[in-house]
């Protein structure tokens, strides 16, 4: 991860977003007069009206910048950290909605939040990853084109009237095989995602582990599993239909009878940046109603 003092911003910005360009061009004043470069991606560019500014491709950004801040929501930070591949920039989550499990700043607490970090009173926090691959013919994809998952990988029927067969085993050792509409395959971040509407349990986030999740399973015995991060978990298609394959609900493959899934904990971790202002339990609360009557 990058050390030392902040001296550059990169601003990513979720697309179709025309009510935050006042709230972008704030920001941007409030860098410009604390003498902080700033990169733009291409959503934050256009949003931002100004002639000459050109946004970059969010691929670029980590390379650029030693702070990437999203203005938008989960699915936008879970977007421009695959953006950021392997690059260790840490990430400034901001809302700008309801808080959100990733993005755990309100917009009315940006500012408060970056005079922190500026002065080195921040904390970041280190969320496992996922580095999913797919076999086929024997042949795993080369480590270039395997997914980054920050939440989950999901393995899901394409058939909406028949149910899947997928043979799952961890460390070699054969699991299960699951009768199912799928299978999540979460981090401890993603465990409050898709896996928790399945019935999966909530993980810390500072715990690394995978959690197991069967999706509406024919079996009713087969329950969510916690599963040590140095297991290697290799799901097989035993099915005949068709069988979609999901990254963070925004990309993945489409597999085959015969294909397999290879799921490790990733050699890189994404950076977020602690909110300061609430408690992880705080947050819990507040998304899930608890104590509420």
């Amino acid at each position: 991860m990058k050390n030392g003092p902040i001296r550059s911003v990169g601003i990513c910005l979720k697309p179709a977003q025309p009510q935050a360009a006042g709230s972008l061009r704030g920001l941007l004043k409030w860098l410009a007069e604390r003498g902080l470069a700033v990169v733009l991606d291409e959503e934050a560019a256009e949003a931002a009206g100004a002639d000459g500014v050109r946004g970059v491709p969010r691929s670029e950004l980590g390379a650029a910048v030693d702070l990437v801040v999203v203005l938008g929501g989960d699915g936008t930070l879970l977007s421009v950290a695959r953006a950021l591949g392997s690059r260790a920039v840490p990430i400034l989550g901001v809302n700008l909605g309801t808080l959100g499990f990733l993005t755990e700043i309100a917009l009315d607490e940006l500012f408060a939040a970056l005079d922190r970090v500026l002065r080195g009173e921040h904390r970041i926090e280190s969320r496992m990853r996922l580095e999913v691959g797919v076999v086929r013919g024997g042949v795993e994809a080369p480590p270039a084109e395997r997914f980054l998952a920050l939440n989950d990988a999901v393995l899901t029927k394409a058939d909406l009237a028949r149910m899947i067969d997928l043979e799952t085993r961890a460390g070699g050792d054969l699991v299960t095989s699951y009768h199912a509409d799928g299978l999540i395959v979460a981090t401890p971040t993603g465990s409050t995602a898709y896996s928790l509407s399945a019935g999966g349990p909530i993980v810390l986030p500072e715990l690394e582990a995978f959690v197991l999740t069967p999706i509406c399973p024919h079996t009713l015995t087969q329950r969510p599993l916690v599963l040590s991060h140095s297991a290697e978990i290799e799901i097989v298609v035993r099915s005949r239909e068709e069988v979609q394959l999901t990254i963070d609900g925004q990309e993945g493959a489409t597999l085959q009878q015969g294909d397999s899934v290879r799921v490790r904990r990733s050699a890189h971790p994404v950076h977020i940046v602690v909110s300061p202002f609430r408690s992880r339990f705080e947050i819990l609360r507040q998304k899930l109603g608890w104590g509420t009557r």
